[in-house]
Formats: structure tokens, sequence, C-alpha cells
């Protein structure tokens, strides 16, 4: 007995003295995420993990529902399917000229589960800075950061367009595969804002595209300030109302009361998704109705070309906050998520494509995922 007992106050010792360190190193977000992970059988964030957070709801207005095609549902390549279904999706929907032609779910979802987004969140932040561009709040993409945030009155030449672009030159350590980075604080930690003041501008602004989705959380910051509101407030009014959204969607918090996580975890559905899509495809506009100026959205879908990514190739695939590409002679701009969540918009074709799931091809070297290609050609047959 007394040696189990020496054992079981050793132990106790140990997790006391490990627990005090994570909290003075400013690593306790791991005790969430290891009991949202780990001690909970799974081994990162899902698609379903919007009850584990606090939320705020992005409330929904009049709906206005999609009308279906006459072909809804009549084309299906078995080939294409099959590769579709061996990366264990959710949702899958096709809006052509404005009709779903196309919608299959799998498993316990359907038209009306809300599932995570993770970074297609990024995007939405995107088109609210370019809203409040328009609404005289920002004057200007070009804009100093530090006009906004005093955090940044010695980084004079960091502008908003920076941050949208991906080319801040803040030096977050974002590696995803990191317990200890600053996606996995921003993601199961308590304070979003402050965690982004131990992270400094360390090269010049402009000049490289590095992928950070601090650039977004500090973006987030700015419309919080100059809307006076939350995020999610702010996306209700000005976008989720307005495009006839059917189902109210969250967006978790650092906490109760908190702040958006604006690089990721916006929750909604397949239907839904699609509408941020046709606003896109339509340049703006939502059955007559201007949300967001024509000048922003043509901006926000032109390639950075004079950015360089890590092997110095011109950035040809990234806007602000949105990825673009040229597939079989088609121009494609779309939103994405880690776990293989996508809206993409095919505008020469009328297409929205919304594609919502556990996983995702790996990345080529032109930075687009294998499986977005496989979305594409489905659709194309419809």
């Amino acid at each position: 007995m007394k040696v189990l007992k020496r054992i079981f106050i050793t132990l106790v010792i140990i997790l006391g003295l490990g627990s005090f360190s994570l909290i003075i190193t400013g690593n306790s977000h791991l005790f969430k995420g290891i009991a949202f992970t780990y001690l909970s059988g799974k081994t990162g964030p899902t698609i379903n993990d919007y009850s584990k957070f606090e939320s705020r709801t992005i409330a929904a207005g009049t709906h206005q529902p999609w009308e279906f095609d006459e072909l809804y549902n009549k084309t299906e390549n078995s080939k294409l399917l099959i590769a579709i279904e061996a990366l264990d999706p959710a949702a899958f929907l096709i809006v052509k000229k404005d009709k779903i032609i196309y919608e299959k779910y799998w498993g316990t979802y359907d038209e009306n589960t809300l599932t995570n987004s993770f970074s297609v969140a990024k995007t939405f932040i995107g088109l609210l800075i370019g809203i409040a561009i328009d609404e005289g709040k920002i004057n200007s993409v070009d804009d100093p950061v530090a006009d906004y945030l005093a955090q940044y009155k010695n980084n004079p030449r960091l502008t908003i367009k920076h941050l949208l672009t991906m080319s801040s030159g803040i030096n977050f350590d974002e590696s995803y595969s990191s317990p200890f980075g600053h996606m996995a604080k921003a993601y199961y930690g308590t304070d979003i804002k402050n965690l982004n003041k131990n992270y400094t501008v360390s090269t010049t602004p402009g000049k490289n595209w590095i992928y950070l989705g601090g650039n977004t959380i500090i973006l987030s910051l700015i419309l919080e300030k100059v809307t006076e509101t939350a995020i999610s407030e702010y996306m209700s009014k000005k976008v989720w109302q307005a495009i006839g959204a059917k189902n109210p969607a969250l967006w978790s918090l650092d906490k109760k009361d908190g702040r958006e996580k604006a690089y990721c975890c916006f929750y909604s559905n397949a239907r839904d998704f699609a509408r941020i899509g046709k606003l896109y495809l339509n340049k703006g506009l939502w059955n007559k109705h201007r949300v967001i100026s024509e000048d922003y959205v043509k901006a926000s879908t032109t390639p950075a070309y004079y950015l360089k990514d890590k092997n110095g190739r011109p950035v040809d695939f990234y806007g602000y906050q949105m990825w673009m590409n040229n597939y079989k002679g088609l121009e494609v701009v779309y939103a994405r998520g880690i776990q293989g969540q996508f809206i993409i918009t095919i505008p020469e074709k009328d297409i929205v494509i919304v594609r919502l799931g556990n996983k995702r091809g790996p990345n080529l070297p032109n930075h687009h995922p294998s499986d977005f290609y496989t979305y594409i050609d489905f659709a194309l047959e419809q």
C-alpha cells in the first residue's frame, strides 16, 4: 500500500508541475485541446465541434428558397463519385444557373446540418472588409493597419491589403501539426486578441505570400473596431439576411461572450454556403440587390501576381482571402477549408459547387488540392 501511495503522490506532483508549466508558458490551451481530441477519441479538430465551444448566432432573415433544375440528380458520373466518396464527404451540391441541379449527403448529414467550414471563414472576413469599405467605415485597402490598431504604430508600411493577400510579414508560427503553434492556441485558447500581440512584423510587407490565419484575425479586429459590433452581427445584417439564408449559422468564439475565431469555425450547411458562391458569381449582387461593390469583388478575385510564394513564383492563385485557378480554360474562384470544405464558382458556366466533409486531397505544387479538380469535373457534366 505504501508503494502505491508513493506512486500516486508522485503522479499527482508530476501532473501538478506539468499543469503549472503549461500555464506559465502560455500553453494552457492544451488542457482544452487534449480534452476535446485525444480524450474524446479524436486526433484533431472536426467538422462537428460547434457544441464544444461557445458560439454566436448569425441570424437569418426572410428565407429565399433555391429552385430545382428539371434535371435535378439525373446525371451522376459513378467513377468520379467514387473518387468523391473516398475522402469521407458530408455534403456535395451543385447550383447551375441559379438552380440546384445536383445534391447528395452522406451519413447523418442533410441539407440543414451545421458543419465547420474551417478556413472558408477567411473569405467571409474578406467579404466583410469590402462591405466596410463600401460603407466608408474603412477608407481603402491601402490604409495602414496602424490607423485602426495602435499595436502596429511602429509598422506604418503594413496595410489592410497586406493582410488580405497574406503578405503581412508577421511572424506567426502557424504549424498546423504543432500543439504549441499559433493555430492550436487560436482554436483552443480563450483570448484570440491577446494572442496576436505576441507576434510582430518581422519581414517587409507586400513581398512574400505566406498563408497565415493570424492575418485574418487582425482583419477581424479592424472590423470589430470600425463597425462597433460583433463580427457575427455584422455578417448577419450585411450578408446572411441579405442573401436569404434559410438557417441561422454559428461562429465559434474564444470564450463566452468573446470574439469570433475569424480565421475559422463558421458553421452552416451546403445550401446556405452556396449563396456566398452565387454572390461572388454575380459580382456582389443578390437578386438585383447590391450587397458588395463590383469593384471590390473584382479586386478580391484578382491574383496578387506581384507577390512571390516560398518558391519564388508569382502568386497567380490568391487574391483577397480567396483562391483562384484556371482549369480547362475556365476561370475558377473559390474558398476552401483544411478538411475539404469548398465553395467553388465557375463564372463562365454559371456554376457554384459546395463540398463539405472530413478529408481533403493533398496540395499539389500549384497550391491547389488534388480533389478540387474532381469536384469541377463532376460539375461540368451536369
